[in-house]
């Protein structure tokens, strides 16, 4: 990998959240300095890096940093300290149906989330044909995005983001898009996507989900990174962890 170009690299991240009691207090902390407000440190002076072509599992339990580490790298979030490099067009397989505008029509989005996306308009014309088939709507791709389903919005936000040719491409394996049929034309899509060359992020519990997709895997716990390397190894650690700390509260109940 040392001759790789580095795609993603985070240089001692941290992160923290506050955590309010209610909406009421989240208010007033936009005017005054809240005191006693609990704090959650989402990731604690992370380092790590991803190379150009890699396809890198990033496993963990809920809370782990997971969500934190994807919004820093999709740039929906950033650092309290420490850096975060990104090099490359992202693509991301999180909350598809995210930033359409109600009011304008499927085709018209396209274009609006190309140039949201810095593509050029020849550019998204020349992909827009592959975008309307893979999407599936028929007519309704010419219709306003209100009068979409939350699957057919899904859809949409799936066909844009897999038919991008992104640098990087950012998977939530928790995403779930229409019947078992577009299901699997999406994993196909994807499975397409990693054979030519796109660096790939993708968030999983299951074992072979990752082993089928990745040649690497990152386990995070409570913000650090616990292991970095082989899947095998990483899911090793997961597993052992989860019974200690299984072990734990057994000990903790007697």
């Amino acid at each position: 990998m040392e001759d790789n170009k580095s795609m993603i690299c985070f240089d001692h991240v941290s992160k923290e959240y506050m955590l309010f009691k209610n909406d009421r207090q989240r208010f007033k902390s936009l005017f005054f300095k809240p005191k006693n407000v609990k704090l959650h440190k989402a990731l604690d002076d992370v380092s790590l890096e991803i190379f150009e072509g890699e396809s890198v599992g990033i496993i963990g339990d809920n809370g782990a940093g997971k969500s934190t580490l994807l919004k820093m790298i999709t740039g929906v979030a950033f650092p309290d300290s420490g850096t975060v490099t990104v090099n490359g067009t992202v693509a991301a397989l999180l909350e598809l149906t995210a930033g359409f505008a109600l009011e304008m029509t499927g085709r018209e989005n396209i274009f609006l989330r190309g140039y949201t996306l810095g593509l050029k308009d020849a550019y998204i014309k020349e992909i827009e044909p592959r975008i309307v088939d893979f999407a599936e709507l028929g007519d309704y791709i010419d219709q306003p995005v209100r009068t979409y389903s939350s699957g057919m919005k899904m859809r949409l936000g799936f066909a844009i983001n897999v038919n991008i040719d992104p640098d990087i491409l950012v998977i939530d394996e928790a995403l779930s898009v229409g019947d078992a049929s577009f299901k699997k034309k999406c994993k196909n899509r994807i499975a397409e996507i990693i054979k030519e060359g796109t660096t790939v992020l993708f968030v999983s519990h299951s074992k072979d989900s990752v082993k089928e997709m990745c040649t690497r895997a990152i386990f995070l716990k409570k913000g650090k990174v616990l292991f970095s390397g082989a899947v095998n190894e990483a899911f090793e650690h997961y597993d052992a962890d989860k019974k200690k700390e299984a072990e734990k509260k057994k000990k903790a109940k007697k």
